[in-house]
């Protein structure tokens, strides 16, 4: 039975929509190709007519939830979107939450395509955030990276504690309290 284009099309975009919350989940590592195609619906032999490889559907499942993240948040100020991420809903949410708090220690030890692929997320992200706050200054570029950075760690040092330890939350709450404390004055907090 011949597939069309149309629908091979939608395959591919079921198959990275599907890896993107899978490796978002369980790592980059922590699924093989297999058991993604079977999570997708399809058989394995079929990743091939789609993807070189699967270093070339992690660097297009990234892209596409780093983009899908910049969309769902563009209706937030910078303090929202802060608010946001440093939160026990957004932590919680692994496989649907920012592809940087997931993945970004995956992506240090993976292919320069998908290093570069994390490089686009965050300057997008930067670019966005910065736009949001309006110039306040000099160096505002600085005081984004840190509060990106910080928001990022913080989401991954409180993914590390168990899920029920009362540090999860208390580094969530200082770091977010923190945050938000250092935004401009002119930025509703």
């Amino acid at each position: 039975m011949r597939v069309t284009k149309a629908q091979a099309q939608a395959n591919r975009e079921h198959i990275v929509e599907t890896a993107s919350v899978l490796f978002r989940e369980r790592g980059f590592d922590g699924i093989g190709v297999a058991d993604l195609m079977a999570a997708a619906g399809f058989t394995h032999g079929g990743f091939y007519k789609h993807f070189g490889s699967k270093a070339d559907l992690m660097a297009e499942a990234a892209a596409d939830s780093l983009s899908r993240s910049l969309t769902s948040a563009s209706n937030l100020d910078v303090a929202g979107f802060f608010a946001m991420y440093v939160s026990r809903e957004h932590r919680d949410a692994r496989g649907n939450g920012c592809t940087m708090a997931a993945l970004c220690g995956d992506a240090a030890r993976q292919s320069d395509e998908v290093k570069t692929t994390f490089a686009n997320g965050v300057e997008g992200t930067l670019a966005a955030l910065e736009q949001k706050l309006g110039p306040t200054g000099e160096g505002d570029r600085a005081a984004m990276i840190n509060l990106f950075a910080h928001a990022v760690g913080a989401v991954m040092l409180s993914r590390a504690c168990p899920d029920d330890a009362p540090l999860a939350d208390e580094i969530l709450q200082v770091c977010r309290d923190r945050i938000l404390a250092s935004l401009p004055a002119s930025e509703p907090v």
